[in-house]
Protein backbone atom coordinates (compact mmCIF):
# COMPACT_ATOMS: atom_id res chain seq x y z
CA UNK A 1 0.00 0.00 0.00
CA UNK A 2 2.46 2.44 0.79
CA UNK A 3 4.71 1.20 -2.56
CA UNK A 4 1.18 2.56 -4.58
CA UNK A 5 1.04 5.59 -2.69
CA UNK A 6 4.64 6.68 -3.49
CA UNK A 7 4.05 5.89 -6.93
CA UNK A 8 0.78 7.74 -7.24
CA UNK A 9 2.29 10.98 -5.24
CA UNK A 10 5.36 10.68 -7.77
CA UNK A 11 3.35 10.78 -10.95
CA UNK A 12 1.13 13.73 -9.48
CA UNK A 13 4.76 15.16 -8.41
CA UNK A 14 6.97 14.41 -11.51
CA UNK A 15 5.38 16.24 -14.17
CA UNK A 16 5.79 19.81 -11.99
CA UNK A 17 9.55 19.16 -11.27
CA UNK A 18 10.53 18.82 -14.73
CA UNK A 19 8.93 21.98 -15.61
CA UNK A 20 11.61 24.66 -15.40
CA UNK A 21 11.54 27.20 -12.84
CA UNK A 22 9.92 30.63 -13.57
CA UNK A 23 9.55 33.89 -11.86
CA UNK A 24 9.38 37.64 -12.62
CA UNK A 25 12.56 39.36 -11.47
CA UNK A 26 14.24 42.41 -12.39
CA UNK A 27 18.24 42.29 -13.48
CA UNK A 28 21.16 44.94 -13.35
CA UNK A 29 24.09 44.32 -15.50
CA UNK A 30 25.82 44.89 -18.82
CA UNK A 31 24.72 43.97 -22.13
CA UNK A 32 27.80 42.10 -23.40
CA UNK A 33 28.47 39.32 -26.61
CA UNK A 34 28.64 36.15 -25.48
CA UNK A 35 31.52 35.07 -27.27
CA UNK A 36 33.83 37.59 -25.77
CA UNK A 37 31.97 36.90 -22.17
CA UNK A 38 32.95 33.41 -22.59
CA UNK A 39 36.32 33.18 -24.54
CA UNK A 40 37.95 36.13 -22.73
CA UNK A 41 35.85 35.54 -19.21
CA UNK A 42 34.91 39.50 -19.15
CA UNK A 43 33.26 40.84 -16.17
CA UNK A 44 31.93 43.79 -18.12
CA UNK A 45 32.42 44.79 -22.02
CA UNK A 46 35.64 45.77 -23.72
CA UNK A 47 33.44 48.22 -25.49
CA UNK A 48 30.13 49.60 -26.75
CA UNK A 49 31.24 48.95 -30.30
CA UNK A 50 33.12 45.87 -29.44
CA UNK A 51 29.70 44.32 -28.45
CA UNK A 52 28.14 45.95 -31.21
CA UNK A 53 30.67 44.72 -33.68
CA UNK A 54 30.26 40.66 -32.53
CA UNK A 55 26.51 41.07 -32.31
CA UNK A 56 26.02 42.26 -35.89
CA UNK A 57 28.03 39.39 -37.13
CA UNK A 58 25.58 37.03 -35.11
CA UNK A 59 27.28 36.39 -31.71
CA UNK A 60 23.61 36.38 -29.66
CA UNK A 61 23.98 39.47 -26.74
CA UNK A 62 23.28 38.43 -23.41
CA UNK A 63 22.83 39.90 -19.72
CA UNK A 64 25.75 39.84 -17.30
CA UNK A 65 24.28 40.50 -14.26
CA UNK A 66 26.19 42.02 -11.03
CA UNK A 67 25.98 38.95 -9.66
CA UNK A 68 27.98 36.97 -11.88
CA UNK A 69 24.84 35.55 -13.28
CA UNK A 70 24.09 35.25 -17.24
CA UNK A 71 20.39 35.71 -18.87
CA UNK A 72 19.85 34.68 -22.73
CA UNK A 73 17.06 37.19 -23.31
CA UNK A 74 14.44 34.94 -25.24
CA UNK A 75 11.46 35.34 -27.14
CA UNK A 76 8.33 35.01 -25.04
CA UNK A 77 6.27 34.46 -29.01
CA UNK A 78 6.24 31.51 -30.82
CA UNK A 79 7.83 30.74 -33.81
CA UNK A 80 10.84 32.91 -31.62
CA UNK A 81 12.86 35.63 -32.42
CA UNK A 82 16.15 36.60 -31.99
CA UNK A 83 16.84 39.52 -29.26
CA UNK A 84 19.91 41.07 -30.63
CA UNK A 85 17.88 43.93 -32.43
CA UNK A 86 15.90 44.72 -29.05
CA UNK A 87 19.79 44.86 -27.00
CA UNK A 88 21.40 46.08 -29.85
CA UNK A 89 20.48 50.00 -28.25
CA UNK A 90 21.90 49.13 -25.06
CA UNK A 91 25.19 47.11 -26.67
CA UNK A 92 28.14 47.54 -24.09
CA UNK A 93 26.55 49.22 -21.33
CA UNK A 94 24.52 48.93 -17.97
CA UNK A 95 21.09 48.14 -18.00
CA UNK A 96 18.06 47.54 -15.87
CA UNK A 97 15.84 44.61 -17.33
CA UNK A 98 12.40 43.32 -16.09
CA UNK A 99 10.34 40.16 -17.34
CA UNK A 100 9.71 36.77 -16.40
CA UNK A 101 12.80 34.43 -15.98
CA UNK A 102 13.37 30.91 -17.23
CA UNK A 103 16.03 28.48 -14.84
CA UNK A 104 16.86 24.87 -16.01
CA UNK A 105 20.06 22.68 -15.85
CA UNK A 106 21.60 25.87 -14.19
CA UNK A 107 21.10 27.93 -17.27
CA UNK A 108 18.81 31.10 -17.13
CA UNK A 109 16.86 33.25 -19.67
CA UNK A 110 14.48 36.34 -19.83
CA UNK A 111 11.73 37.23 -21.43
CA UNK A 112 12.26 40.79 -21.76
CA UNK A 113 9.37 43.15 -21.03
CA UNK A 114 11.28 46.51 -20.02
CA UNK A 115 14.56 47.31 -20.46
CA UNK A 116 16.03 50.80 -19.80
CA UNK A 117 19.83 52.48 -19.45
CA UNK A 118 20.80 52.29 -15.83
CA UNK A 119 21.49 55.06 -14.23
CA UNK A 120 24.83 56.36 -14.08
CA UNK A 121 26.98 55.89 -10.60
CA UNK A 122 27.51 58.83 -8.70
Amino acid sequence: MKRLIMAVVLAAVAPALAQPQTTRATVNGYVIDSACLFIKNLEKPVSKQCAIDCAKAGSPLVILADDGTIYLPISGDMPATGQNARLMDFAGERVVVSGKVFERGGSHAIVIEEIKAALAAK
